[in-house]
């Protein structure tokens, strides 16, 4: 993993989890979860093509995406959005302790995904080519994003669309060979945590930023003053040699999460006094 720089105390992240498909071991996303409070995976798209599953068992594990994923039109579409689905519902299963079948998604207003029914875990999705790459967050909410290492960014025109000045003017103070790994950094980032705030690109890149030069603590503000303090952790990290990937995971200021299974989400002194109160309010029988 790279990530040069300081980390915040007790943010840190584990390496990106290679999974080969469904049979794959799941155990490290549980353990990086209660280490780490947050677990980030990669797949190859073709060790969860869709057809593997078969028409009924894929429907069965799309669900509500099921329609969805028949109105698409176009073949490659139609197979990206099936096998990160999937891989996203497996992930979300292996946490809670549940079979896949039984995640629902949803979806918020910029097309964020959620898993609906159960608000302990937080989900992120992106893919680049071949890969999938699924972010996984108990303390918070999480954003991630995957792009490829040899993407050309700097001299594009595109910096000009997605730096503020603050950051502009420290990337044209780096060395030429620094200048587009350090603004691909900054995409990725930008972009995972536009998702895990879930604004997506209704958030103007050019409004916030981080430091080019080295490991990113706080979100800054255009002119490089400190936006946020404390609040996110922010992670650079190379896998395969091939990909680039941003991920940002916020606290939600309520510690971590001693246990994510679904089976055992709820306080059993609640369940308790619900199951009081809704008795209480039985009518007696006659």
């Amino acid at each position: 993993m790279t990530a040069p720089g300081r980390r915040t105390p007790g943010r840190t992240l584990g390496e990106p989890i290679a999974i080969c498909g469904p049979s794959a071991g799941w155990s490290r996303v549980r353990a990086d979860l209660d280490r780490h409070g947050a677990a980030v995976l990669c797949a190859r798209q073709d060790d969860w093509r869709p057809e593997g599953a078969g028409a009924r068992r894929l429907r069965a594990l799309l669900g509500r995406d099921w329609e969805r994923y028949r109105e698409l039109t176009h073949p490659k579409a139609r197979t990206r959005f099936a096998a990160s689905r999937v891989l996203l519902k497996f992930a979300a299963a292996a946490a809670l302790g549940v079979r896949p079948q039984s995640v629902e998604l949803g979806y918020g207003l910029t097309g964020r995904p959620c898993l609906r029914g159960y608000d302990g875990l937080h989900i992120s999705l992106s893919h680049t080519d071949d890969l999938l790459l699924v972010g996984l967050a108990g303390d918070g909410t999480i954003g991630v994003d995957a792009e490829r290492s040899d993407r050309v960014l700097y001299g594009s025109g595109l910096g000009r669309h997605m730096c503020t000045p603050y950051e502009a003017q420290r990337i044209e103070a780096l060395p030429a060979a620094e200048r587009n790994p350090a603004l691909l950094r900054l995409w990725t980032l930008k972009e995972a945590y536009s998702k895990a705030i879930g604004l997506g690109m209704l958030f103007p890149f050019t409004d916030f930023g981080f430091s080019p030069d080295g490991a990113p603590t706080d979100v800054l503000r255009p002119d490089g003053t400190p936006g946020t303090v404390g609040a996110w952790a922010f992670h650079t990290v190379s896998f395969a040699g091939r990909y680039t990937l941003g991920v940002a995971v916020g606290d939600a200021g309520f510690g971590r999460t001693a246990d994510l299974a679904a089976a055992t989400a709820l306080d059993p002194v609640i369940v308790d006094a619900l199951v009081a109160a809704l008795d209480e309010d039985e009518p007696q029988a006659r």
